[in-house]
């Protein structure tokens, strides 16, 4: 019993390390002790870093007072 609680333990951690993109020495000793590609969140969160960083700085409002937008609303 107490080895396949230690087994499910093990695989949600792994799983939980994939979605939120952390390190993971198991799944980079799998592919041959490598470095490993990113994986899982880390993918996510590098395309959005991607997609978004040429609107750093950017503001929608900022052709807009305090007047337009009490207006608008």
């Amino acid at each position: 019993m107490q080895l396949l609680w230690n087994m499910i333990t093990d695989f949600i951690q792994t799983y939980k390390n994939t979605i939120s993109g952390k390190y993971d020495s198991k799944r980079v000793m799998g592919q041959g002790g490598g470095k490993a590609d990113l994986s899982g969140g880390a993918k996510i969160k590098m395309s959005f870093y991607n997609l978004y960083s040429e609107f750093e700085g950017y503001r929608a409002c900022s052709e807009y007072n305090d007047m337009h937008i009490q207006k608008a609303i």
